[in-house]
């Protein structure tokens, strides 16, 4: 089972933009080490692993009140963060999915 490249920094552009409060880039990095470790697993059913990011990106939107209650919000860097790590995540596994399906369900 392949393991996840340790060199690559999940978030990064959230992490060195102030405008996202770090404790909360925490919990979508969470959400996303989520579907990490289930790709870690050898899971290879494309569905599955659809359904782990439509997950990861519903628990990603249910943040958006919190990034707002704190002057933030999840937009263009926001989205553009989150859609190269998971395009990268995609890439990493050797998983045929276009990271815009895979983070179908966002809202954001």
């Amino acid at each position: 089972m392949k393991k996840f490249d340790a060199d690559y920094t999940l978030l990064k552009e959230m992490y060195q933009d102030g405008y996202f409060p770090d404790f909360l880039v925490d919990k979508v990095r969470e959400r996303i080490e989520d579907v990490i470790a289930f790709l870690e697993s050898g899971e290879r059913d494309l569905e599955k692993i659809q359904e782990k990011f439509d997950e990861m990106t519903i628990a990603i939107n249910d943040l958006q009140e919190a990034f707002e209650e704190n002057d933030s919000e999840l937009e263009t860097v926001a989205r553009e963060s989150i859609g190269e790590t998971a395009d990268y995540i995609l890439k990493w596994f050797d998983v045929p999915i276009d990271a815009e399906d895979a983070i179908r369900e966002r809202d954001w």
